[in-house]
């Protein structure tokens, strides 16, 4: 969710199966915030793919209950097929986008809240000491236009995405707007343990690599080439 712009959501009740493990040359399986990134980039690619992937879910439904084969007892989520019908028809209509590269201080501002928040089975976008996503970008040295998702519940990069695309119980599907939102450039993740939940993921995005305006980050020579200012 981009900070500011609605309340907390709710959490998405479906929890599924991973897709393939990214394995790095040496063959070990890569972090998981790598994964992430790469299933975020892998959507905003393929959007249409990805809603294909999503219209498998739909024969698993009964009622509002997901009965995934790695699941038989069955997983209850809050709209049920509606959600990822909603989703589908999304994606259908989205163009595809360009992928989004790696921001190191968004990465640490990503990091600092799952230390902050994680220990203490907290939630939300505030930190324990008051610090909202701009806030903890700006201590890293950054701007603060920043926009921030959280994922709560799962330690699998394919679950992870398909919480914030699905947006089940967030009326305004914010999580996946900000995911699609085109202007974006940049994303820095960090995942970790959840006293209350068993993991989260936090993914703050940004235009530029440091949550600065583009204008600043022009003055500054450190706009990357075939990025315009708007």
């Amino acid at each position: 969710m981009e900070y500011g712009v609605a309340g907390i959501p709710s959490l998405f009740r479906i929890a599924l199966a991973g897709g393939a493990l990214m394995l790095t040359a040496a063959g070990n399986v890569a972090p998981l915030e790598d994964q992430v990134l790469e299933r975020i980039n892998q959507v905003r690619q393929d959007p249409a793919g990805y809603a294909d992937r999503l219209r498998g879910l739909r024969r698993h439904f009964v009622g509002n209950a997901l009965y995934a084969p790695e699941q038989p007892s069955g997983v209850m989520t809050r709209e049920g097929l509606r959600a990822i019908d909603d989703a589908i028809a999304f994606l259908e209509r989205q163009r595809p986008l360009p992928p989004l590269d790696r921001g190191t201080l968004l990465d640490l501002a990503a990091q600092d809240h799952v230390a902050d928040q994680g220990p203490l089975g907290a939630r939300g976008h505030v930190s324990p000491d008051g610090a909202t996503p701009a806030d903890r970008v700006r201590r890293r040295g950054g701007g603060t236009l920043v926009g921030e998702s959280i994922s709560y519940g799962y330690a699998d990069a394919e679950a992870v995405v398909r919480q914030l695309v699905v947006d089940d119980g967030v009326p305004d599907r914010s999580h996946r707007l900000l995911l699609f939102n085109q202007e974006l450039r940049y994303a820095g993740i960090g995942c970790g343990a959840h006293r209350r939940y068993g993991h989260m993921c936090v993914i703050d995005v940004s235009r530029t690599r440091n949550g600065r305006s583009v204008y600043a980050t022009l003055a500054q020579n450190d706009m990357p080439r075939g990025d315009k200012a708007p």
